[in-house]
């Protein structure tokens, strides 16, 4: 079946306005398909996908791009709804058109630059290839450059795994169990998930593997005192929230008053009464303060460059700059810092990023245990043995892609030591006095 020419016009449209990135991608592509209503739900995932095709390949098709009779931003369009439907789905080609996809889908891209192959700007690629190496560094990219599976989590409060597989078969939708999320299921079609009467009521909600594991590893418990440290729309809250069984007290806290909104009408789908999102002006809030050495756990999804989801947003690669890391590390230093104030003796925080970079990672709890004497690190594989997941680490929990199939993640835990829990509390109160 071949796409109506307005698909490719309305593609090079839209693609215009990305490539300028100004915005998030999904942001653009919501607005633009907002404005354009007239287009069903196939041709609205054919143009997503394209879009998302160029900007995966960017270094290696705008290098193809750039030659020939045809203005560049259609031969874009072009490579990308080629890479999604086919060329062979594509009304309306010049011969000039036809030949000119044809070659490019003949090259062998293996014989291009090792940065091209990877398709990664130049500071990012040479980040990656000082961290991993260039033969693993090339091996993550390659994944990065694929989309990522549609990941679910079932709510233990409304269903059990199996029902879920069960009711989605009769949709009919494919799904399999993950490997470390013991709630996890894996769609490899996508299908709208919102017409469900499963997601509906709440049994499912969509989340990486890697974000139910970092969920897992918190460890909260019924009945205890809780904090979702930015808590953003709520995905490991409410992940969190159903391992409480709905018990005790979770608190959601974010700067943005916006994403916490996105987290309501999914708190009511989910059944859980147990959370409480707080909008907070900054991480010394008054709010975060008179919850200071109450808590039992506390997560700490802290912002940053957000690398490691590449699979989902590939335009971060292209927005993302690299003296903006140093400003995200000031930050994370920051919040980890008071964060970690609220928690009582024996609390444990889990500080994680969705960064592939060590400088937002490991050197971040590094230089927080080197200036928080009464902070211990908790080794992962300790931890993992206690959750049951069948994942082998060291020290940190570092997933990749590429090994894991789930976006990049890491994930350092930390306890706080029982004796000088009270003096540290008492110290920090008199120096944001005396601020």
């Amino acid at each position: 079946m071949r796409l109506p020419p307005a698909i490719l016009a309305k593609t090079e449209e839209i693609l215009r306005e990305v490539l300028r990135f100004t915005a998030p991608a999904d942001v653009t592509l919501s607005r633009f398909f907002k404005d354009n209503p007239r287009f069903g739900g196939r041709e609205r995932g054919v143009i997503a996908e394209a879009v998302y095709a160029v900007l995966r390949n960017k270094s290696f098709y705008t290098d193809f791009a750039g030659s020939g009779n045809t203005p560049s931003m259609r031969r874009l369009a072009l490579l990308g709804l080629s890479e999604t439907v086919g060329i062979d789905a594509l009304g309306g080609l010049t011969e000039d058109e036809t030949h000119f996809l044809t070659r490019v889908k003949e090259v062998d891209r293996s014989l291009l630059p090792k940065q091209m192959q990877a398709n990664l700007p130049q500071w990012l690629y040479e980040k990656l290839v000082a961290q991993f190496g260039e033969d693993e560094a090339l091996k993550l990219a390659a994944v990065l450059n694929t989309p990522a599976p549609l990941d679910l989590r079932v709510n233990s409060l409304k269903a059990n795994r199996e029902e879920v597989i069960a009711k989605l078969a009769e949709a009919p939708i494919a799904a399999e169990p993950m490997t470390y999320a013991p709630l996890g299921l894996r769609v490899y079609k996508k299908p709208a998930l919102q017409n469900l009467e499963l997601f509906k009521q709440g049994a499912i909600e969509v989340q990486d593997e890697g974000s139910q594991v970092l969920a897992q590893i918190l460890g909260a418990r019924r009945g205890e005192m809780v904090v979702d440290f930015c808590a953003g729309a709520g995905g490991k809250t409410l992940a969190v929230g159903a391992l409480m069984r709905n018990t005790g007290r979770l608190y959601a806290f974010d700067v943005s008053e916006k994403r916490l909104s996105k987290l309501k009408p999914r708190m009511a789908r989910s059944g859980l009464s147990n959370v409480h999102p707080v909008l907070i002006a900054h991480e010394r809030d008054a709010k975060v303060k008179r919850l200071a050495g109450k808590i039992d756990r506390v997560l700490v999804d802290a912002p940053c460059s957000g690398l490691g989801t590449l699979r989902r947003n590939p335009d971060v690669k292209w927005r993302q700059k690299p003296d903006a890391i140093a400003e995200m590390q000031e930050k994370q230093a920051s919040i980890l810092d008071g964060a970690s104030r609220l928690l009582k003796s024996g609390g444990r925080l889990v500080y994680a990023t969705c960064s592939l970079l060590n400088e937002e990672n490991d050197m971040i709890v590094e230089q927080f245990l080197a200036t928080h004497p009464d902070f211990e690190l908790v080794p992962m594989n300790q931890v993992l043995a206690e959750q049951k997941i069948p994942l082998e680490m060291d020290n940190y929990l570092k997933l990749l892609p590429h090994k894991h199939q789930t976006d990049g993640f890491f994930a350092a835990v930390l306890e706080r030591k029982a004796k000088a829990a009270a003096a540290k509390d008492e110290k920090a109160d008199e120096a944001d006095s005396a601020e």
